[in-house]
């Protein structure tokens, strides 16, 4: 198994941890400390030994931070987690709902005037800091080491995993080729720093096992004007790569990265939304002119190429058929008969017997009954659920050598009422409505966001998270710049994969969560059409909607006939590629309504 089920949070822990970490901050004259839930890259996963959030306060969800003062600890979380750090947390800190409540604005409130706030300029971003300190009023935000590394004896040692190629013929594109072509579009920067695991490793088309979840090797990169990197890592964790670098790569101690910083001409760019303000601070005091640009593997990265959409429709048939076989085995159970843990390590287990499997593609979200409306839950062996009569959302993904998969399916289980069914055809009206949109060129997630909610919100509901995210090749399941959000301000290109994934929540009753992964595409030209570039988005997930869960009642017939047409191309896609009793419960899964 990739997943455990053990509990990782430890909420008795954080009482005792809190009140060492005060005693530092007083020893370090500071009157608070951020404790974000990041690492030097700022990448969603972190190794253990970067996990502090959780070490410290016990929450586990994947966005969030602390802010600890000496007489009360926020912890920050978005609309995801608002249940779940309930759950994690003791009493001595306080959930704050945010970006509702501005870090900002809660020092401002809760600090002293001219109190001062301590943070660890590895762990923020230039724009992070730049922000909070416009914001912050009179607080003063100082740079100090790391307060929670001090008292955390027994802190793991950092990853050391070795690194391996990403063959061509599924990227599509050499290394050599990508330098060339980024390097020339640096214009008057001779450098570009790098810090974001995925783009180096997009960028050298090398993948690794530093992280869970993610095929990712930690370090840092330079990506200079005249066609070469120089790549700072640990060498040891490159001696299974032979001579796949090549001479347009030099490496070099990551120890000497911060060091070679300071030798650089400028002017150097830097990605102020991922650099950590230390490479800023280094650059800075060294007098090295800065420019502040987009990361620039960022947009080439996520407009995948013709040999990375074709692994990932590849990944997603086999995922597909492996999901069929899960969900036949499924609907076989009688109600009662099972707990999230038995459906989670099923469905892993009709993964990995692909022979395909590297990992998963994140911790499955298996939630039955109540645990549904938890957006990220994660079973452990403390909070397992019998799976009885109602709802289960299951949200799953696996990461293969081609692609990466990510789908979100809610079943019937036993009798099912018709509030439910009310609420998850709401939902499956959302996700239709961004499958079947056509939009002109130039539209980026905020302008597709509400498509997603219309009908929810005329029944006066909604969901408190976006709609959908980028994804990787074999990379990271969540991948910037793209986003279907009102916070989605990059136009959609072509060649873009994200999610589609509306959702409804009833806190103590059921969630319901539909997901898709789909990818941009440019539309065919329409006979009287007068705009010029249109897009639309292909389909790359095929797998079953649960019928049974339709009122069928509040679906039009453009949304029946585009279901139905759905179903078919599932069953066409994917029936081949499973037999015996799998294949009769996928045609009759498949049945047009």
């Amino acid at each position: 198994m990739f997943q455990s089920f053990s509990e990782t949070s430890s909420p008795e822990q954080g009482p005792p941890r809190l009140a060492a970490l005060r005693a530092e901050m007083s020893a370090a004259g500071v009157d608070g400390f951020i404790v974000p839930r990041a690492d030097a890259h700022q990448g969603e996963y972190v190794a253990e030994r970067d996990s502090r959030l959780a070490w410290l306060t016990g929450f586990t969800g994947s966005a969030g931070f602390c802010v600890a003062l000496q007489d009360k600890a926020g912890v920050f979380i978005d609309g995801r987690y608002r249940v779940q750090v309930r759950a994690q947390v003791a009493d001595v800190f306080t959930p704050v709902p945010w970006p509702e409540v501005s870090l900002g604005d809660w020092l401002s409130e809760n600090v002293a005037a001219g109190g001062v706030v301590g943070f660890d300029p590895w762990l923020h971003t230039v724009t992070q800091i730049r922000e909070l300190e416009a914001s912050s009023g009179s607080v003063t935000l100082r740079r100090v080491e790391n307060l929670v590394d001090r008292i955390w004896e027994d802190q793991p040692s950092p990853p050391a995993t070795l690194a391996f190629a990403q063959p061509v013929e599924l990227t599509g594109e050499t290394h050599e080729a990508k330098i060339a072509r980024l390097s020339a579009g640096l214009g008057s920067a001779t450098t570009a720093v790098l810090t974001l695991p995925d783009s180096i490793c997009w960028l050298l088309n090398i993948r690794g096992d530093d992280l869970p979840r993610t095929p990712f090797m930690l370090g840092f990169a330079l990506l200079h004007a005249e066609g070469s990197v120089t790549l700072y890592v640990n060498p040891e964790k490159l001696v299974n790569l032979g001579d796949h670098l090549g001479p347009k790569v030099r490496v070099a101690p990551v120890e000497e990265f911060l060091p070679a910083l300071t030798g650089l001409e400028g002017p150097v760019q830097i990605d102020p939304g991922s650099c950590p303000v230390i490479v800023a601070n280094t650059l800075a005091e060294a007098r090295i002119k800065m420019i502040e640009a987009q990361d620039p593997c960022a947009l080439p990265k996520a407009c995948k190429s013709s040999a990375e959409l074709d692994g990932t429709r590849a990944a997603h048939l086999r995922d597909g058929a492996a999901m069929a076989r899960f969900l036949c085995w499924l609907d076989h159970q009688p109600p009662g008969s099972l707990t999230e843990i038995d459906v989670v390590s099923r469905l892993e287990s009709e993964r990995a017997a692909t022979n395909a499997l590297r990992d998963i593609s994140f911790d499955t979200i298996c939630g039955a009954g109540p645990n549904g409306a938890i957006v990220h839950y994660r079973v452990t062996e403390k909070t397992n659920r019998q799976v009885e009569p109602g709802l289960l959302l299951v949200d799953s993904g696996g990461q293969y050598v081609d692609g990466t998969t990510d789908v979100t399916r809610t079943f019937a289980i036993g009798t099912v009422g018709a509030d439910e069914k009310r609420a998850f055809t709401l939902v499956l009206k959302g996700m239709i409505a961004i499958s079947r949109l056509r939009w002109p060129k130039g539209l980026a997630g905020r302008d597709m966001d509400a498509l997603a909610r219309v009908a929810l919100w005329e029944h006066g509901l909604d969901y408190g998270h976006g709609t959908g995210h980028g994804v990787g090749s074999y990379l990271s399941v969540h991948e910037g710049p793209q986003r279907l959000a009102r916070t989605g301000t990059v136009p959609f290109m072509p060649g873009m994969i994200l999610s589609n994934e509306p959702g409804f929540y009833r806190e103590g009753a059921f969630g319901i969560r539909i997901e898709n992964l789909i990818v941009v595409e440019e539309a065919p030209t329409l006979p009287d059409q007068t705009v010029p570039e249109m897009y639309r988005f292909e389909t790359l997930t095929y797998v079953p909607i649960d019928t049974r869960l339709i009122d069928t009642v509040l679906l039009t017939e453009a949304e029946r006939s585009w279901l139905n047409a759905y179903h078919a191309e599932v069953l066409e896609r994917i029936g081949h590629l499973v037999e015996g009793d799998v294949s009769t419960w996928l045609t009759h899964a498949c049945a047009p309504i």
